[in-house]
């Protein structure tokens, strides 16, 4: 379908990807102009694969439903509403993940303080809380290899990827996988908290009380459950709801 006669379906994922990045950046979880979030369009009408992505240089508190831009699994510009173009070098990991991984309607990066230095020390997340026990057996890891911009790595971060939701870059930062844009963001707040309680636990010098992994496996199987709800059952979801209405008050021009 033509971007000047979009469905309710696109309408409604354009403005959940604003609202996406507008989160990300009302947590202090972007970089400035770099990481991306992107989002999967139905194919277009000659079975052409589409994205959206935000518009080169807008910091992500800037982005709307309307300038998104959208792009083919190469990141060239089919629709450039703003007209600055895409950092095609930036979708990059993203693009080879949702051509591999057809469930992943979203796609999230971040490079957080918090994220990195997890994803920069050998163990990886710990399953010290109910935050972070909600991960356990559910991360993958992918090695650097330096910035992501050599094409072959592609096939190397889904190959490490695998059928996981959440990915730490060793050295690098986080990237997370939804079903639905809401869900990509609920993880990656999750996966952000769960982070930051890490460095604030081991950063007191005591000994961390790591849970039992039967323990935590329940507990990741009970989070998990809850995402199947609304994801697989049709749920309403309450969370993403009252998210939006905070957007409603701290962002409400990431509609327009």
């Amino acid at each position: 379908m033509p971007d000047g006669a979009l469905s309710p379906d696109v309408h409604h994922l354009r403005r959940d990807l604003a609202a996406a990045y507008r989160l990300i950046a009302l947590e202090g979880m972007d970089d400035g102009i770099y990481t991306h979030i992107s989002a999967r369009l139905p194919d277009g009408p000659g079975g052409e694969k589409r994205f959206l992505l935000n518009p080169f240089g807008l910091r992500f508190d800037e982005v709307t439903a309307a300038n998104l831009v959208t792009v083919d699994e190469t990141g060239a510009v089919i629709d450039d509403p703003y007209g600055a173009g895409v950092n095609a070098a930036g979708f990059t990991i993203h693009s080879a993940v949702h051509m591999a991984r057809h469930d992943a309607v979203c796609v999230l990066h971040t490079h957080t303080v918090a994220g990195v230095a997890v994803s920069s020390v050998k163990e990886g997340l710990l399953s010290l809380n109910q935050w972070s026990a909600q991960f356990h057996d559910r991360i993958a890891y992918h090695a650097y290899e330096g910035i992501a911009l050599d094409l072959a790595e592609r096939e190397r971060i889904v190959a490490d990827l695998g059928e996981k939701q959440v990915m730490l870059l060793r050295n690098h930062g986080t990237l997370l996988l939804g079903r639905s844009v809401a869900e990509a963001v609920k993880l990656a707040l999750n996966l952000e908290r769960s982070c930051k309680a890490q460095v604030a636990a081991l950063g007191m010098g005591l000994t961390a009380d790591v849970l039992p992994d039967e323990v935590a496996a329940h507990t990741a199987g009970q989070y998990q459950h809850a995402y199947d709800s609304v994801e697989l059952r049709g749920k309403p979801d309450p969370e993403w709801a009252a998210q939006l209405r905070r957007l409603e008050v701290h962002a409400p021009g990431y509609r327009g």
